[in-house]
């Protein structure tokens, strides 16, 4: 096997960490009006060192600042693109799991003027991540421009604004690619764009709702790649890109199920990042042999270790669905992670601290074993 000296790496993982309790309270006191915007970034600052040396200290070789500034991994950078803004309709994602039933509640986002950036979106955040390793690769995690339409569709685009669809694409890949130069300037060499709606379009029941509300379910998954791969077409030299697909995080529930059959010859074939990560930690992610379409020089992060549950995988079974995936792609072209982030909202995933760093401990000493 090659060493891997470039992202992503042979352990890895998604970006979000559980929030620590004192973390918890100091945004808690914040909103409260009894810590001021100063003492929250005191705090968020603390507790990102500890997530930083935590994870150098198993020996990850990227590391994250566990979005720890974030409320949840996406809005809050969408919200920042001018041209987006919330309204007043809430709206609300069903999600699920095998105890029952819940939903994510959110304001609706429009898009009522030119999408753009102003200020350099998580700028500040990642200027402290890199100021705060001393021996992993500092990861920025953003929400891919995907996210920004799929939740609202075409409905959510003021037409007097984009009376032609195509101006609104051009000037999010544009934003977005604006994003990626400034982002590039200020050192960052690994890059994820955090996608659900890919994994998503495989699921039906998905396709029926973008149906429904007048979108080509069909092709959708083809709009993004194109328009992905516009933000990223002039990165800088040396950035490493990847992308993450899930099938929906929060508080331990899922939104969508279904293997990657639907989008993976497009997904594999057409998207330009350096890696995959993909959710496989159970039966809802489907086989692998969609991964028969992965091209040679593209790597694959498997996420074999739930961050659902805090029940512990074991490496027997890591290393016998390693080599199943093996069968359809490179086993040289393989990595492995948890599944998702531990927090993919402030209140994080149904696990504690413990397991949280067991998993992480696992992905490091199983990758090590398999591919030294």
């Amino acid at each position: 096997m090659t060493t891997r000296s470039t992202p992503p790496f042979r352990a890895d993982h998604v970006g979000s960490l559980l929030r620590p309790r004192a973390l918890l309270d100091a945004r808690a006191d914040h909103a409260a009006g009894r810590l001021d915007d100063e003492g929250l970034r005191a705090a968020e600052d603390a507790a990102i060192r500890d997530a930083v040396a935590l994870q150098e200290g198993l020996g990850l070789r990227s590391a994250t600042d566990g979005e720890f500034r974030r409320t949840s991994w996406h809005m809050d950078f969408i919200y920042q693109l001018s041209g987006v803004h919330t309204t007043n309709e809430k709206i609300q994602v069903p999600f699920k799991n095998a105890q029952g039933e819940t939903a994510f509640t959110s304001a609706a986002l429009a898009v009522d003027g030119p999408i753009g950036i102003d200020a350099t979106i998580f700028g500040d955040a990642f200027t402290f991540l890199k100021s705060t390793v001393t021996t992993a690769t500092p990861k920025l995690t953003i929400p891919s421009p995907s996210m920004v339409h799929y939740r609202g569709g075409a409905a959510a685009i003021d037409p007097a604004v984009y009376p032609d669809v195509e101006a609104f694409w051009d000037d999010l890949s544009a934003a977005y690619a604006e994003e990626v130069r400034r982002l590039g300037e200020l050192g960052c060499t690994y890059l994820q764009l955090d996608d659900t709606s890919l994994a998503y379009l495989n699921d039906p029941a998905q396709r029926a709702m973008i149906a429904g509300r007048g979108d080509d379910a069909e092709h959708q998954h083809l709009r993004y790649i194109r328009q992905i791969n516009a933000a990223l077409k002039d990165r800088p030299a040396g950035m490493f890109v990847t992308t993450h697909s899930c099938r929906g995080n929060f508080q331990s529930y899922w939104a969508a199920e279904g293997g990657y059959d639907f989008v993976a010859e497009a997904l594999f074939g057409e998207l330009d990042v350096d890696g995959f990560f993909l959710e496989y930690d159970d039966e809802r992610s489907g086989g692998f042999e969609p991964l028969r379409y992965v091209p040679r020089g593209k790597a694959v992060v498997l996420g074999l270790v739930t961050t659902k549950r805090g029940q512990l995988e074991s490496k027997d079974d890591l290393k016998r669905r390693i080599d199943e995936a093996a069968r359809f792609v490179d086993l040289d072209q393989l990595c492995l992670s948890p599944q998702c982030g531990f927090s993919s909202t402030v209140e994080g995933n149904s696990v504690t601290l413990e397991d949280e760093v067991a998993k992480l401990r696992l992905v490091v000493e199983t990758a090590a074993e398999v591919w030294g």
